[in-house]
């Protein structure tokens, strides 16, 4: 049997998995938010070039480490999510485990996932999903904020989270319900963007084969 590959044909999997079922309350704030967020053109994302500062993030267990600590002294990868509880980020970083890190690792570039959620939950993410590149947070958002992807659900979403029990401003480390758009960040030596791919439409995401395809282009 073959295995869906891609992370669209994942996704494509848990929503027709889903279907059958009668929809949930508040799904159709998020399909709404979704289709909304597609349409739109984000505004202000940072172009390749952009040096990131060398902000203070925190590991899996809470203990201070650097953008730089994580990202190496080479070409690194970043990967932006929301946390552990978005069903559309662990089909990602799944896939991302299985299909992007080993050729990462051959080519001596490391992995590194971002999001702006608590220790406690990038651990959750780490062991849920078996991750073995590195997870940290980034409590203020500072790195999401400096590329310019910053959004924040709609009230309509936001009042649909909360009716599932989704109260971002305890999930996140600085209490805020601000999220990064998911995106991949092609980082050098130097911390500077030399590539970047935002999804506003949450429910997609870079796919493992783009990045491989990025760092020919960009990653000499």
């Amino acid at each position: 049997m073959n295995s869906p590959s891609t992370i669209a044909e994942r996704v494509a999997v848990m929503h027709a998995a889903r279907a059958p079922e009668p929809p949930a309350e508040g799904t159709g704030a998020f399909a709404r938010e979704q289709a909304e967020l597609a349409a739109s053109e984000p505004a202000g994302i940072a172009p390749t070039g952009t040096v990131l500062p060398d902000v203070e993030l925190l590991d899996v267990h809470g203990a201070a480490t650097t953008l730089s600590a994580a990202a190496g002294d080479g070409m690194s990868v970043l990967v932006f999510y929301r946390g552990a509880w978005c069903p559309y980020c662990n089909i990602a970083l799944s896939a991302y485990q299985e299909q992007l890190l080993p050729q990462l690792t051959e080519r001596g570039i490391r992995l590194v996932a971002i999001s702006p959620q608590k220790p406690d939950g990038s651990l959750t993410m780490q062991q849920k999903q078996s991750l073995t590149f590195t997870v940290v947070s980034d409590p203020g958002n500072l790195i999401a904020g400096r590329l310019g992807i910053l959004t924040r659900p709609s009230q309509e979403a936001r009042a649909a989270q909360l009716h599932h029990g989704l109260d971002l401003t305890s999930v996140n480390a600085d209490g805020t319900d601000t999220l990064p758009m998911p995106a991949t960040v092609i980082l050098d030596a130097s911390r500077t963007v030399r590539w970047i791919d935002v999804h506003p439409d949450y429910s997609t995401r870079t796919e493992p084969r783009q990045v491989i395809d990025a760092l020919d282009h960009h990653g000499h």
